[in-house]
């Protein structure tokens, strides 16, 4: 509460931030006594502290980073949570884990973090409107790892190259002599769009005119990646080569080749998405774009350490870029 009864009910970093007309990283600077501060920013910003009476929120704040999952299936969750742990441990602060399912409320759960006390909330893949509000309410650096739809301007983030991935998956298709490719895409999700990006890009320069027809959309699992691959590989015109939005899809592509009696990579090129642990394990191993997950959540966390410390970022968004990882599920196409 304030103690001045004509101030705001609640003072938060981000309302002397807004009240001085500078940033909440400048703000922290004055804060913690920190250089690159104007006099006469630093008299302005001291003075709204003393007149509004704002105080540090109490409690054991800065021990631990919080990981935000929505769903934890994919073994790809190993990985981000690696990445965050090897800096915090650098840093001396612990991680938890917690998981906010499709059936919880997000402005009713993101109270039981925000009661956890957390220095810092990493989101993987969504963060909700109601969730940025009270985190910035109270003053909690959050960061999203590899988000699945568009973020405002001032969230922060750390993603990869999807367009650049769904190229080279498909130009080494291309390279290989394939000509009817095929695409297993996922939902409406700016990463799925950016992936299929590079699949028509690089159609389109190595002037192959791209079958609207051999584009599948479908969701991102193993049970719905065979059943687009069963329908595409049962045409009598069927594809040489599929290239899918993720590994999980491309795992159903091997199934229905298999149902079908075709070989791969002998009958039947297959490009993933993500390079999951279990992608170099599969008959064949699966060649996939990798996604640097590890790196991602490691810059994420980086990050989210960089803004609570008030320090300026030189952007806040940053893609890490994707690269293709060949093993022995692709090859030229049969004559």
């Amino acid at each position: 509460m304030t103690d001045n009864p004509s101030g705001p009910p609640a003072v938060t970093i981000a309302f002397i931030a807004e009240s001085a007309g500078v940033s909440i990283p400048t703000v922290s600077k004055v804060l913690n006594g920190r250089s690159g501060v104007s006099v006469e920013t630093r008299a302005r910003v001291e003075g709204l502290i003393n007149k509004y009476g704002y105080r540090r929120p109490s409690g054991s704040r800065g021990s631990t980073v919080e990981i935000v999952f929505r769903e934890m299936e994919g073994t790809w969750a190993v990985d981000i949570i690696r990445g965050v742990e090897r800096v915090a441990r650098q840093n001396r602060i612990g991680v938890l884990v917690s998981q906010l399912g499709p059936d919880s409320s997000p402005a009713t759960s993101i109270d039981e973090t925000i009661g956890r006390r957390p220095g810092f909330v990493l989101f993987v893949s969504e963060i909700s409107a109601p969730e940025q509000a009270k985190l910035k309410a109270k003053d909690i650096p959050f960061v999203v790892i590899n988000p699945a739809g568009e973020l405002p301007d001032d969230v922060p983030f750390v993603g990869t190259t999807n367009w650049r991935g769904g190229h080279s998956a498909t130009r080494h298709l291309l390279d290989l002599g394939h000509r009817r490719i095929a695409m297993i895409n996922g939902p409406d999700y700016p990463f799925c769009q950016a992936r299929m990006a590079g699949y028509f890009s690089a159609m389109a320069e190595a002037d192959v005119a791209a079958d609207s027809s051999l584009v599948v959309r479908t969701f991102l699992t193993r049970e719905h990646g065979y059943a687009a691959a069963l329908e595409l590989l049962s045409r009598p015109d069927r594809p040489t080569a599929i290239f899918a939005s993720n590994d999980m899809q491309a795992f159903g592509v091997y199934r229905a080749a298999r149902e079908l009696g075709l070989s791969i990579p002998g009958e039947l090129s297959v490009v993933g998405f993500d390079d999951i642990v279990v992608s170099d394990w599969a008959d064949p191993p699966l060649t996939t774009v990798h996604q640097p997950l590890f790196e991602m959540a490691s810059a994420a966390t980086d990050l989210a350490f960089t803004l609570g410390r008030g320090e300026p970022v030189r952007q806040v968004g940053l893609e890490i870029a994707t690269v293709l990882t060949i093993r022995k599920s692709t090859a030229p196409p049969r004559s």
